[in-house]
């Protein structure tokens, strides 16, 4: 595998050559800092560049034209990564090695509609696309509570801290959605094309010259001063004191989320410390909330736990009979007690070794992990996946323990189980 980053006036080209796959995969990112405000707006624009063009003015078209092209498929997605909020269009197709000669360039040239040539006629989206797309926005924001686990998550994170970015939620707001116009969309649209921080990322068995020269020929952004967000959120103070929450709401399972903040974490600790800690804690099936909690008492549905090292979290959920709510806390509160004194096998970590290892060897497998991990190295200077190799098995049991005592439970939030009329 050979990477080479190219820096333009107002984006960055990262090419990544490998022969593993037969397709080739190009991912645009765009970047910005993470407003409330702009969420919902930024989801519609999304969904609304994916869903038509100019050319192909209705989803139909679009999609006829994708299968006219080898059945091209195109991913369209939008999260937060700490402080950032990014948009990716994600597009992946046959090598032309293994089609026709000029797919390559054809392929890039329907990417370079979707984003550059929307669907637009004097200064608005077109109005029937516009409210097909805002029906569907909407039936994803209120679908958010017909999926518990995600929606109590939710709640737990704004409980924990409303102001912090953590708590915004991903899928938007009805209220932001109803202001939405085909004309202020477009408005959003013309900043958004000028003033996000851009990287385009391509990987499979490509050539580099040729590469560029296309890139360079499709997309024409608009030449700005970049500059670079560290996306690490600042520390938390947790409460002296846990807080615990129960909301109402009639299921016959409840859902538990606990927020767990952690303190100064060192860059040695975010990268590699956490991976392990998390991974004996309750990340796999062999972890301790899995073996003791979920198999040895049998008093949960499932059990999990997830680092966030970018937002200083780690985060708990289970789902769980209402009735079992103190002991399953009480058990958990033991386990990463557990691991502060010391009772942790060797073993333990260096199966979690082991199983780190294994995910960096599957992230090679995959051209969107390839990408992620390349773009981690070049947003907060994450080490390469060579480096990784030989950091991790670096952890030591001393890192584990010193490490699980800057972990605080500040949040716990228990929905539903309540199904009495």
């Amino acid at each position: 595998m050979k990477y080479v980053k190219k820096e333009f006036g107002s984006y960055n080209l990262h090419m990544i050559h490998t022969d593993k796959f037969k397709t080739i995969t190009i991912e645009i990112i765009f970047q910005n800092k993470i407003e409330k405000k702009k969420i919902t707006i930024t989801n519609f624009l999304a969904s609304m560049l994916s869903y038509s063009t100019k050319k192909f003015p209705t989803k139909n078209s679009l999609m006829l034209q994708m299968q006219d092209l080898y059945s091209v498929k195109l991913f369209p997605s939008c999260y937060r990564i700490g402080k950032c909020y990014n948009v990716d269009f994600n597009m992946c197709f046959l090598n032309e090695k293994y089609t026709e000669i000029g797919m390559y360039e054809k392929s890039l040239e329907l990417l370079k509609n979707i984003i550059f040539d929307p669907n637009v006629n004097f200064d608005s989206f077109d109005e029937t696309s516009f409210n097909i797309v805002k029906n569907d926005e909407k039936s994803q924001i209120e679908r958010i509570k017909e999926d518990p686990r995600k929606y109590s998550i939710i709640r737990m994170l704004q409980s924990l801290n409303e102001k912090e970015v953590f708590s915004y939620s991903e899928y938007g707001y009805i209220n932001d959605l109803e202001k939405i116009t085909p004309n202020n969309l477009y408005q959003f649209y013309k900043e958004f094309i000028n003033n996000s921080v851009i990287d385009i990322f391509i990987v499979g068995n490509i050539d580099f010259k040729e590469t560029e020269n296309l890139i360079k020929d499709k997309f024409k952004f608009r030449i700005f001063k970049k500059y670079k967000i560290n996306p690490v959120l600042n520390n938390i103070i947790a409460r002296k004191k846990t807080q615990i929450i129960f909301e109402k709401e009639k299921t016959l399972q409840s859902k538990l989320s606990i927020g767990c903040v952690i303190n100064n974490m060192t860059k040695f600790e975010r990268e590699y410390v956490l991976n392990i800690y998390n991974l004996i804690l309750g990340a796999t099936a062999d972890s301790k909330f899995f073996k003791n909690i979920r198999e040895k008492y049998s008093i949960c549905y499932y059990i999990s736990s997830i680092g966030n090292k970018l937002d200083n979290l780690l985060i708990i959920t289970s789902g769980i009979n209402k009735e079992n709510f103190d002991k399953t806390f009480s058990l958990i509160k033991k386990e990463m007690n557990d691991i502060q004194n010391g009772i942790f096998t060797d073993e333990e970590i260096e199966n979690a070794k082991k199983y780190y290892l294994s995910l960096l060897e599957e992230a090679l497998d995959n051209p969107n992990q390839i990408i992620s991990s390349y773009y981690a190295m070049d947003l907060w200077e994450v080490d390469s996946l060579e480096k990784r190799k030989v950091e991790i098995n670096k952890v030591t049991r001393e890192d584990v323990i010193n490490f699980s005592k800057k972990i605080y439970i500040d949040t716990v939030f228990l929905l539903g189980g309540d199904n009495s009329d």
